[in-house]
């Protein structure tokens, strides 16, 4: 799948490539999201350039790091145990990696999409509308 990549810290234009990469499996408890739109928010912004620099060792190395949280799409597979969404679920929420064609989580990071908003609207709802 493709995906936007962060090597290290600095400046976006520098720092994020998009690649070939695996696609996230499905783990017991989690949803597998195609992702159709996904929101950047100020932390986003942070973890990509490293600002402020003593909060680097909470970010961690961004080596093969895929930034974004704040994602809309569609279900594309679900975990045992999982009761609340089934393939094919319009969904907004929240998860790490959303700046990639598909996006894994736990499946109570996401919720049903409402059918008057758009993809992109509903990626915006969470952090992003928030800060």
């Amino acid at each position: 799948m493709k995906a936007i990549v962060q090597d290290r810290y600095g400046n976006p234009e520098a720092v994020l490539g998009l690649q070939e990469i695996a696609k996230p499996a499905v783990k017991d408890g989690e949803a597998l999201v195609r992702v159709h739109a996904a929101s950047i928010h100020v932390g986003d912004w942070l973890v990509v350039t490293g600002v402020p620099y003593i909060a680097r060792p909470a970010y961690g190395k961004p080596k093969g790091r895929v930034p974004g949280t704040d994602i809309a799409g569609t279900v594309e597979a679900v975990g045992n145990g999982v009761t609340g969404l089934r393939p094919g679920d319009e969904v907004f929420g929240w998860c790490t990696g959303a700046f990639a064609e598909y996006a894994s989580a736990p499946a109570d990071h996401f919720v049903p999409k409402p059918a008057n908003l758009t993809f992109e609207q509903a990626a915006a709802v969470g952090v992003s509308a928030s800060t």
